[in-house]
C-alpha cells in the first residue's frame, strides 16, 4: 500500500473490501441531507450495480436528455472508476440538476433526508417509466408498459372506465419495494381478512438501544380493536372487536430477499 495510502486504508489493511471505493462527497451549502442519501444508495450494492449497468447501456446516446437518473448514474460511475480507494468527490452536476428540477432544494437551508429520498426514488421511477413508454412506441414488438400501483410514493389505480393495469416493476421497485399485509380477525366468528399494500418506506418507532429486528417485531405485534375502534364484520353483520396484526414481505435486494411473519401470539 505504501506511504501514499490513506488513514482509512491503513486502518483497514487487508480487510479493505476488494474493488470497493470509499469517497466522501463535497458539501455545497447544507447539502448534507443529499450527500447522506447518495452515500446510502451507493453502498446498496444491488442498486448501484443496476444503476451502473443502466449507465453502461445508455452513456453512448449523444442526444440523451440530462435528468436526475443520468446525473446519479454518472456520479456513481465516477466514484466506482476512481483509481484511488479513498478520497473526496464533488457531486456538482447532480446537485445542480436537483436544484434546477425542484425549487425546494434551491435554497441553502437544511432539508429532510427522508423527504429527499422519496422525491429521488419517485423521479427515478418516473424516468424509467417514460423510457419504457418511448421504447414501446418505437418497437412494436415491445409490450406496452403498465401503470404501477404504489402506496406511499406514487399511486396509480388504472382508469375508472377501463381494465385495471398490472404494476410496472422497475429495478428501483425490486430493490426497495416491500409488501405490508394487514390482517384482522373477528373475535366472535374468527373470520380473517387480509389487505396487501406495497411500500417503499416504513415508519417504525425506534426505541433506545433496540435493533431493527426488534422494531419490526413491535410494529407487527397484535393489537385489539374494540370500543370506538371496532370494525364492521360482514359475517356477523355488526360492529365487532377485532385483532389486528401485520405481516411484512421485504424484497430489498441489499438485505437479501426474505419473507418473515412477525406475529406475536
Amino acid at each position: 500500500m505504501g506511504a501514499a495510502g490513506s488513514k482509512l486504508e491503513k486502518a483497514l489493511g487487508d480487510q479493505f473490501p476488494e474493488g470497493e471505493r470509499y469517497f466522501g462527497l463535497e458539501n455545497f451549502g447544507n447539502t448534507c441531507y443529499c450527500n447522506s442519501v447518495l452515500q446510502a444508495l451507493y453502498f446498496c450494492v444491488p442498486f448501484r450495480e443496476q444503476l451502473l449497468e443502466y449507465y453502461g447501456n445508455n452513456k453512448s446516446l449523444a442526444d440523451a436528455e440530462e435528468n436526475l437518473l443520468t446525473c446519479l448514474a454518472d456520479l456513481f460511475s465516477q466514484i466506482s472508476s476512481q483509481k484511488k480507494k479513498t478520497g473526496v468527490i464533488a457531486p456538482k452536476r447532480f446537485v445542480q440538476r436537483l436544484k434546477k428540477q425542484n425549487e425546494l432544494f434551491r435554497s441553502y437551508m437544511h432539508q429532510d433526508a427522508h423527504e429527499f429520498l422519496n422525491f429521488l426514488l419517485n423521479e427515478l421511477v418516473d424516468i424509467l417509466e417514460k423510457e419504457a413508454q418511448a421504447a414501446a412506441k418505437t418497437d412494436p414488438e415491445t409490450p406496452p408498459p403498465t401503470e404501477k400501483v404504489v402506496n406511499g410514493f406514487k399511486n396509480g389505480h388504472g382508469h375508472a372506465n377501463g381494465p385495471q393495469k398490472e404494476p410496472l416493476i422497475t429495478w428501483v421497485h425490486k430493490n426497495f419495494q416491500g409488501i405490508l399485509t394487514n390482517e384482522t380477525r373477528c373475535l366472535q366468528c374468527e373470520t380473517v381478512t387480509a389487505r396487501d399494500e406495497t411500500f417503499f418506506d416504513l415508519s417504525l418507532d425506534i426505541e433506545q438501544n433496540s435493533s431493527i429486528t426488534s422494531c419490526l417485531k413491535n410494529f407487527s405485534s397484535t393489537e385489539t380493536l374494540n370500543a370506538e375502534d371496532k370494525f364492521f364484520c360482514d359475517k356477523c353483520c355488526r360492529y365487532m372487536a377485532f385483532i389486528l396484526w401485520h405481516q411484512l414481505l421485504l424484497g430489498f435486494s441489499g438485505l437479501g430477499k426474505f419473507c418473515k411473519k412477525l406475529r406475536r401470539e
